[in-house]
């Protein structure tokens, strides 16, 4: 399969060109903000406050995003994002024009932009598998990271050509017009309709099941603190690079800029080689590997003593970023499944982006008490201490789970009957006789049902045994609505298939468990 494959499609296409100019708008405006309010405070802290105010929505609604993508009409909510976007852009421009801006102000609408990136990024990557085939996805999660790089390449060029001969308010001008560029090509994208034939799930329900989904699964949980911890540690570089450029680089903007793109020239080029160090290295050496290099190319950035020598370590930088970055996004897409995909990606952008917002103000207030070098340092030193003390408690290593759908057998359908969709809780129970002298193994094995059921949309689990009967066991599964019953038909993978044989293995009658489905009365 071709790299370029995805883009024949002109659905795709359309999605990839809109989603290179709406990352083009964040790329400038971050430049374009963080070297403006260098102009308006000389206060390390606010400096760095601003990639704080730009990732701190995503952090705060991250799991709503979620939600609403994978229960809304995602290529309208999606051009809505991005008419917010030209609204926030417009008003930045007229009050840097007018003079009006103040530190405080720039905060402000760089949290409003940073809202509608929060909103975005969730349901894009859900738009995604509706509009190419499993074959072409690897594919297109490879261009799209290719677009994100391009536009870290050319974002912060086109933003140093503005700041240098026009002003930062035309950087806010130009991003409101590739904003609706943007929207008017999305609006052109005809995802596919969905499969389900079930009425779509409420949005404080979809929220619900989400945070379930992700708290019961060992893997996704794993993932999101790499995430975290990786994030955490990288920012000190990012976040303070302005304070870099002006104080050890002295060239000013132009210095700014040019080692960005040396930065997204890097990681550009990592995406070319990753292939080959997935194979070589393996997932979990490759993160940890990148985690070091990133720390130690960081540093010898602060101490290079000219621009030109600190070029080839932000290279490093770029290349270190995005192979550990694309590792923990393939690890999360792999555990997830397609139901709960947009929801269960928030959370990667949650942990992606609270790394970001307060491992920016600590070191931020690292540098105000001390020097931006010393907060550099310290950074590439907790950060692989900290993945060295998970890896330590057991953060790696734990098996993949083949989350193709598989259709339920005809004994485990729900009944046809005379209800409403919305009405319930509906309990369901299924009875097991187990030899009392594998109660332990039962057990253990029912310990991974329960998070399986939980992950499935369960309120809740239980799991009782029969005083008077030996080896006689109650499931008790409790689902909101009769028809959260029903989507359990759509959300049964076949590493449930597989658990489900596991639990069959310990019965010990020749006919199957017994269930039946009580509504609440």
């Amino acid at each position: 399969m071709s790299a370029l494959a995805p883009l024949r499609g002109p659905a795709f296409r359309m999605l990839w060109l809109s989603w290179f100019a709406a990352n083009l708008t964040v790329s400038m405006g971050d430049v374009a903000s963080a070297w403006l309010m260098t102009s308006l405070s000389n206060n390390a802290m606010m400096v760095a406050l601003v990639q704080s105010a730009a990732t701190l929505p995503v952090f705060i609604l991250g799991l709503p995003s979620g939600a609403l993508a994978d229960i809304s009409d995602r290529r309208r909510f999606m051009a809505a994002t991005l008419a917010w976007g030209a609204a926030v852009a417009t008003a930045l421009y007229v009050l840097v024009a007018s003079g009006a801006l103040t530190a405080s102000l720039l905060l402000g609408f760089t949290f409003a932009s940073g809202i509608g990136v929060a909103m975005r990024w969730p349901v894009f990557i859900a738009i995604i598998p509706e509009i190419v085939s499993n074959a072409e996805l690897p594919s297109a999660i490879g261009l799209n990271a290719i677009a994100v790089h391009m536009s870290r390449l050319l974002g912060p060029v086109l933003a140093g050509v503005f700041l240098a001969s026009m002003g930062s308010q035309y950087v806010f001008l130009a991003n409101a017009l590739l904003s609706i560029i943007a929207l008017l090509l999305v609006m052109q994208c005809r995802p596919n309709s969905k499969d389900s034939t079930l009425p779509g799930e409420r949005f404080v329900g979809a929220m619900r099941v989400g945070l379930k989904h992700v708290m019961e699964s060992p893997r996704m949980r794993v993932v999101l603190a790499r995430t975290y911890l990786f994030f955490f540690q990288v920012t000190a570089l990012t976040a303070l690079l302005p304070l870099v450029a002006r104080n050890y680089h002295g060239a000013g903007i132009g210095s700014f800029t040019v080692m960005l793109a040396a930065m997204g020239g890097g990681a550009i080029a990592g995406i070319l080689v990753l292939p080959y160090l997935r194979r070589v290295l393996g997932q979990d050496r490759l993160i940890y590997c990148g985690t070091g290099i990133y720390g130690i190319a960081s540093v010898i950035v602060v101490v290079a003593p000219t621009l030109w020598l600190a070029l080839l370590p932000m290279v490093v930088v770029g290349m270190a970023w995005i192979g550990v970055a694309n590792s923990l996004t393939i690890a999360a897409q792999m555990t997830l499944p397609k139901w709960v995909r947009a929801r269960g990606m928030s959370f990667v952008q949650i942990a992606m982006m609270g790394g970001i917002a307060s491992g920016a103000a600590l070191w931020g207030y690292v540098a105000n008490l001390a020097t931006v070098s010393i907060s550099v340092f310290a950074a590439a030193i907790i950060g692989p201490f900290l993945f060295y003390v998970l890896h330590r408690l057991g953060g790696s290593g734990l098996a993949d789970e083949d989350l193709t759908p598989v259709k339920l057998g005809s004994n485990l359908v729900p009944p046809v009957v005379d209800l409403q969709s919305d009405e319930g809780p509906v309990i369901i129970t299924i009875e097991y006789m187990v030899d009392p002298t594998r109660a332990d193994e039962f057990r253990s094995v029912m310990k991974e049902t329960r998070r399986a059921r939980l992950r499935q949309g369960a309120v809740s689990w239980k799991l009782y045994f029969d005083i008077s009967e030996p080896g006689r066991y109650i499931e008790q599964i409790v689902n909101e609505s009769w028809v959260d019953h029903h989507r359990l038909l759509e959300r049964f993978t076949a590493a449930d298939a597989s658990l489900r044989e596991r639990r069959l293995a310990f019965h010990t009658l020749s006919a199957p468990p017994r269930i039946q489905r009580y509504l609440e009365c």
